[in-house]
């Protein structure tokens, strides 16, 4: 029975979502609007983790399978893509380059920052 709980929340937070993005005057995806609800619902403290963890933990060992459509869909439209796979490559190659580059970058400054949170830390006391 929690289960189906967990599912009705995080289905109705989406349900939200999309509601919300059909009143907006610009076009934007509810998915979006949905993360932002649920991410202001758990830190308001509105929804705890325990509320939605066993239905999530069961997204997450199964995301493999919300890529399945995507492939599908590219799959189905490959003539169409065929005069651009090469940029499209390209593009994908450099923005993972990127997103990797970004995210050491960022992690070292946080490691820094932490690091000397740490030495004032004891220099204080």
């Amino acid at each position: 029975m929690k289960i189906i709980v967990q599912i009705g929340v995080i289905l109705g937070i989406c349900l939200a979502g999309e509601g919300i993005s059909l009143l907006l005057p610009i076009p934007f995806p509810g998915s979006v609007i949905a993360m932002i609800l649920l991410f202001l619902l758990l830190l308001s403290g509105l929804l705890r983790p325990d509320h939605i963890r066993q239905k999530s933990d069961f997204l997450l060992q199964n995301m493999a399978f919300f890529f399945i459509p995507a492939g599908v869909g590219i799959i189905e439209h490959i003539e169409t893509l065929l005069p651009v796979l090469l940029p499209l490559l390209f593009i994908c190659l450099v923005t993972t380059i990127l997103t990797f580059a970004a995210s050491a970058f960022t992690a070292k400054l946080v490691i820094h920052l932490q690091e000397k949170a740490a030495s004032t830390n004891k220099e204080v006391e």
